[in-house]
């Protein structure tokens, strides 16, 4: 598997194509801060968005964006109006089919949105290279799938009442989610992290060879040579492109599986443990602690405790 699937596998997504806009006239609406994502895209008109206190990204028809950062954040026709409560806008003009209809003349907006909830905020961390705002204007490089995206988003945006629904829509916005970030990746102007790091070929390849057998006892060299590469200069390029060195990389992603098992599968520490590439449980033990700050057995204690699912 790869490490972008690895890890929107792990993340355990809850993706919900939470709503459909159509507003007339100038308009400028706030929403509070929230938990992990939200993406939109303009279907019909144009629109700002601003994160914060940031300068506003303006958005035309076809154009998607993903928040990333929880903050609060305002959509609208002209950023200089003073913003309405977006809550409340939500509860005073949301119609029975689902779709939020605001103002009664001018220029039509249509716009769509979701969001994504992850069922670890540690995993989600791995997330956290993306900026506050990706932007893939219409046209863009990466940007084609989203397009043929936008009539299914159309369709299943005024669809709320429709059989199946939920699941189309969940669907939906998983692919979204996807296809913004690969969208984000052919842009090669971001910074370091895993997934950026994806679009240097070697350092992909060791990427993926690390994910594909993550049991297997991989040494710097043994990396190296797979990738035709030095042992010195892959060492730089990963550590310059990933931001940690491969052995610290491969340690935090073994623990990542490694925290996912012991909260819900019935293995032993030790089965968890060899299940990551470790024969010895105490050697397991100690590089959990050290990466997860707590031992395995306390861990996985507090995820069975009643506390943790309420």
């Amino acid at each position: 598997m790869d490490p972008l699937s690895d890890i929107l596998r792990l993340l355990k997504i809850e993706s919900v194509l939470s709503s459909r806009m159509e507003v007339r006239g100038r308009h400028a609406i706030r929403f509070p801060a929230y938990r992990h994502m939200k993406f939109g895209t303009i279907i019909e008109g144009a629109r700002f968005v601003r994160v914060d206190d940031e300068q506003p990204i303006y958005l035309g028809e076809g154009d998607f964006y993903l928040l990333t950062n929880g903050k609060s954040y305002c959509v609208g026709s002209d950023p200089d109006l003073e913003p309405v409560d977006g809550l409340r806008v939500f509860k005073d003009h949301m119609g029975s089919d689902g779709i939020v209809r605001y103002g009664e003349t001018g220029d039509l907006t249509v716009a769509a949105a979701g969001r994504f909830s992850f069922a670890d905020d540690r995993v989600a961390d791995l997330l956290s290279f993306l900026p506050s705002l990706v932007h893939i204007p219409r046209g863009s490089p990466g940007s084609e799938v989203l397009a043929s995206l936008l009539p299914l988003l159309r369709l299943e945006s005024g669809s709320a009442s429709a059989a199946g629904a939920v699941v189309a829509a969940s669907s939906l916005a998983n692919l979204v989610l996807v296809h913004i970030i690969r969208a984000y990746m052919a842009r090669g102007d971001f910074a370091q992290g895993w997934l950026p790091a994806m679009s240097d070929p070697k350092i992909a390849a060791s990427l993926s060879l690390m994910h594909g057998d993550v049991r297997r006892r991989w040494t710097v060299d043994l990396l190296a040579q797979a990738v035709g590469m030095s042992r010195t200069a892959y060492c730089v390029k990963f550590k310059e492109r990933v931001g940690k060195t491969p052995l610290d990389y491969l340690t935090h992603w073994r623990m990542m599986l490694a925290a996912d098992s012991l909260e819900n599968e019935r293995l032993s520490i030790a089965e968890v443990a060899y299940s990551v590439g470790y024969s010895s449980d105490t050697a397991f033990s100690v590089a959990f602690k050290r990466i997860m700050g707590t031992s395995p057995s306390s861990f996985r204690l507090r995820w069975a405790s009643p506390e943790s699912s309420t």
